[in-house]
């Protein structure tokens, strides 16, 4: 058995946004006022109706991590959030 190492470098998924979201009780529109990113743009690349652009995966990833969210790779692969160590 193999034992797969996660990183932190990859493109966010609109599922890795959502539950970044909820894990800080933000709504969308919490999100689009913490970055440039307009809610319904929000909404529609969660729901998955639209691709977004890298600087509103940029946008959107910043905003979430400097709030304490870590996204979680397997390869290219997303597999999940966590909160980020905070080192004391």
């Amino acid at each position: 058995m193999v034992k797969e190492t996660f990183s932190t470098d990859g493109t966010v998924t609109p599922q890795q946004v959502r539950a970044a979201r909820a894990w800080l009780n933000w709504s969308q529109q919490d999100l689009a006022n913490a970055t440039l990113v307009a809610r319904r743009a929000i909404q529609e690349f969660e729901l998955g109706n639209r691709e977004a652009q890298p600087r509103t995966l940029r946008d959107l990833r910043e905003a979430l991590e400097k709030e304490g969210i870590e996204f979680l790779f397997i390869g290219d692969r997303a597999v999940g959030i966590c909160a980020k160590e905070t080192k004391d």
